[in-house]
C-alpha cells in the first residue's frame, strides 16, 4: 500500500466529524496537490486520464460537493432567485414546486423565505436581499407599489398572483376579473340571484375581484339582490364570515369565496349551522387548489396554473437578470394576465365528476 492509499484509508468519510469536506480534504486523500484537484473539479485540461479519475472516485467517497455559491460569487453572481411565499397558503406550497423545477431549467436555485404571523413581507425579502439573490419572485405580494419599486432598484422583481402597472418591475397572475365574471355566470345560470362575495379585505385581488362582483351583477340585473361582505383568506376567517353574513342576509343562496381556504371555513360553517351544501347554498372558490378536490369538499373554483404562473415567472426574472448581468438597459415592466377557467364540482350544483370546465 502506498503512503497515499494508507492515508487514504485511515482518513474518515467525513473529515472533523460531520464538517464539510473541502478540496484540501480530497487532495490529501489522494496523494495529490490541491491545485490538481481544483483543475479536476473545474473540469479544465491539466490532469491525465488517470489522475482525474482517480481525483473524481476520491471526491465521491469523501462526499465532496462543490461550494458552487462561493464560485459564483467570486464572479459577481449567485445564480440564486429568492422566493418570498406565505406559509398558511396551500397553494403557494404548489407554486414554490413548480418555480424550483423552472429555475433549475433555467440554470437557477432558488431560496425560500416564509412570510408568517410572526415575520411580514418586507422582513423576508430583506432576508433574501441578504443572501444575495440575483432576483425576486414575490407569491402573493402585498406591499405597495412605492415599495416593490425600491426594491426593484436593487434586484430584478417579479410578483406572482398580485396584479401592478409598475415600469420598474414585472408580474403574472391570473384574470381576476374573468374568474369573477363566470363565477357569478355560473351561479345566476343555476338559478342564484341573492349570491354573496365574501372578500378578504387588503388581500392582493380581492379589490379587483370585488369591483367585477358588483359590475357581472349589476349587468345580470342582481344588483338590489346581492351583498359584499368582509371576511379573510383563511378557512377560520372564512368560517367566522359565513355565520355573521347568514344571519344579516339570511335568504343567502350562493357564496364566492375569495379563495379555496376561505371557502373550505365557508362550507364546513355552513354545514354546522345546518346548511346542505349545494341544495341550500352554492359555493364557489379561487384557486382550485389540491384541496378543492377532496371528496368531503368539491369546491367548484377558479383555476390558476401554477405551472404556467412559474415558467411566466421564471422567464421574466431571469430575463431581467441575465439582461443586467450583460449591461443591458432596464425594460419596461411587464404585466401578463393569463387566462383562468372555472372548474365546476358538486360544491355549486355541478355535476362533480367528470369535471365541467367552462372557459
Amino acid at each position: 500500500m502506498s503512503d497515499a492509499d494508507a492515508r487514504d484509508a485511515r482518513r474518515p468519510a467525513r473529515p472533523g466529524g460531520g464538517r464539510r469536506v473541502t478540496m484540501r480534504d480530497v487532495a490529501d486523500a489522494a496523494g495529490v496537490s490541491q491545485p490538481l484537484v481544483s483543475i479536476v473539479m473545474r473540469d479544465v485540461p491539466g490532469a491525465s486520464p488517470e489522475s482525474r479519475a482517480h481525483v473524481l472516485e476520491v471526491a465521491a467517497r469523501l462526499g465532496y460537493r462543490r461550494d458552487e455559491r462561493a464560485r459564483m460569487l467570486k464572479q459577481g453572481r449567485s445564480r440564486l432567485i429568492g422566493i418570498v411565499f406565505h406559509a398558511a397558503q396551500p397553494f403557494h406550497g404548489q407554486l414554490i414546486d413548480e418555480l424550483q423545477l423552472a429555475a433549475r431549467t433555467a440554470g437557477y436555485n432558488v431560496s425560500l423565505a416564509a412570510v408568517t404571523k410572526r415575520r411580514g413581507e418586507a422582513d423576508a425579502v430583506e432576508a433574501l436581499l441578504g443572501e444575495r439573490v440575483e432576483g425576486l419572485v414575490l407569491l402573493g405580494a402585498s406591499l405597495d407599489e412605492q415599495q416593490l419599486n425600491r426594491i426593484a432598484d436593487e434586484v430584478p422583481v417579479v410578483t406572482v398572483a398580485s396584479q401592478y402597472s409598475s415600469e420598474r418591475f414585472d408580474s403574472v397572475s391570473m384574470d381576476d376579473a374573468r374568474g369573477t365574471e363566470l363565477a357569478v355566470q355560473h351561479l345566476h345560470e343555476r338559478g342564484h340571484s341573492r349570491i354573496l362575495y365574501l372578500g378578504a379585505p387588503g388581500v392582493s385581488g380581492d379589490e379587483v375581484r370585488t369591483a367585477t362582483f358588483l359590475e357581472a351583477t349589476a349587468e345580470a340585473g342582481l344588483g338590489d339582490e346581492v351583498a359584499i361582505v368582509a371576511g379573510g383568506a383563511s378557512e377560520a376567517a372564512g368560517a367566522e364570515a359565513i355565520e355573521d353574513a347568514l344571519r344579516r342576509y339570511p335568504d343567502t343562496t350562493a357564496v364566492i369565496a375569495f379563495n379555496d381556504r376561505s371557502a373550505q371555513g365557508v362550507v364546513a360553517q355552513a354545514r354546522l349551522l345546518g346548511k346542505r351544501v349545494p341544495e341550500d347554498l352554492a359555493v364557489v372558490g379561487f384557486d382550485n387548489s389540491e384541496q378543492a378536490e377532496l371528496p368531503y369538499l368539491q369546491l367548484t373554483s377558479l383555476a390558476q396554473d401554477p405551472a404556467q404562473l412559474a415558467s411566466a415567472a421564471v422567464e421574466m426574472v431571469v430575463g431581467r437578470v441575465d439582461a443586467n448581468a450583460e449591461g443591458e438597459s432596464p425594460r419596461i415592466g411587464e404585466h401578463r394576465i393569463l387566462p383562468t377557467e372555472l372548474v365546476v364540482r358538486s360544491s355549486s350544483g355541478g355535476r362533480g365528476n367528470p369535471v365541467e370546465r367552462s372557459r
